[in-house]
């Protein structure tokens, strides 16, 4: 999930057109490390905002096999938590895949 940080923000428009630019930057960046990572066969993005109001996208790596099939993946299934190491491996590589690490 990307968070632009600017206080009070709903929508993508509601950014100036450079930090639009960024935005669009940081998601393109984000999705190239989640797919590069987990393989995935499709990348979502929304910001949807439905819950919480505050601008923020998500970026989703969907799988042909996984529980929500072609549907929206909110509300499908039952969360299935990471394991400690398998969460933690995973965010290694996402930080080295965006070049924190």
């Amino acid at each position: 999930m990307l968070i632009p940080r600017r206080s009070g923000l709903v929508e993508i428009i509601d950014l100036p057109a450079p930090d639009r630019a960024q935005l669009m930057e940081e998601i393109a960046r984000a999705s190239d490390a989640l797919k590069s990572t987990t393989h995935c066969h499709k990348l979502n993005v929304a910001a949807l905002g439905n819950v919480v109001h505050q601008l923020h996208v998500h970026v989703i790596a969907r799988f042909a096999d996984d529980a929500a099939g072609a549907n929206a993946v909110w509300g499908q299934g039952a969360r299935v938590p990471y394991q400690a190491a398998a969460r933690d491996a995973l965010a290694e590589k996402l930080r080295r895949g965006l070049g924190f690490a």
